[in-house]
């Protein structure tokens, strides 16, 4: 049986251009995909995104938004009225991930069990 030699694998892999390591919106939150759900029918208040969200805190959610406004992918909005009232939407770039999400949805859909299965088979061979 004869094996492949695989080249080793350069320092310079990822090219300085490549943004792998620093997309942050693509996962640096817990919540971020699920606010992005949350928003995309439009916007929302605060208060109306904790409502399915259960289990994040207040701050959580904050500290969330803000960073997903940071990266330009939440719009936030502030009204002039009494009480105030401040709104979240999803902006262009936002919107832009609601595809790739779907296909990691379908593909999670269609390969859930078969991943859950393997989990269950390794710590069985491995004992964990």
């Amino acid at each position: 049986m004869t094996q492949t030699v695989l080249e080793p694998l350069p320092a310079d892999f990822f090219p300085a251009d490549c943004p792998v390591q620093s997309v942050p919106v693509l996962g640096s939150r817990k919540w971020t995909w699920k606010i992005i759900r949350c928003l995309e029918a439009g916007p929302r208040r605060f208060s109306e995104l904790r409502v399915p969200l259960a289990g994040i805190t207040a701050k959580v959610l904050a500290e969330s938004l803000r960073s997903m406004e940071q990266d330009g992918a939440v719009l936030r909005t502030e009204f002039a009225e009494n009480p105030p009232r401040v709104e979240y939407a999803l902006t262009p770039l936002g919107r832009s991930l609601l595809g790739p999400m779907d296909a990691v949805c379908a593909w999670s859909r269609e390969h859930l069990g078969g991943l859950l299965a393997a989990r269950e088979e390794y710590e069985r061979e491995h004992g964990r």
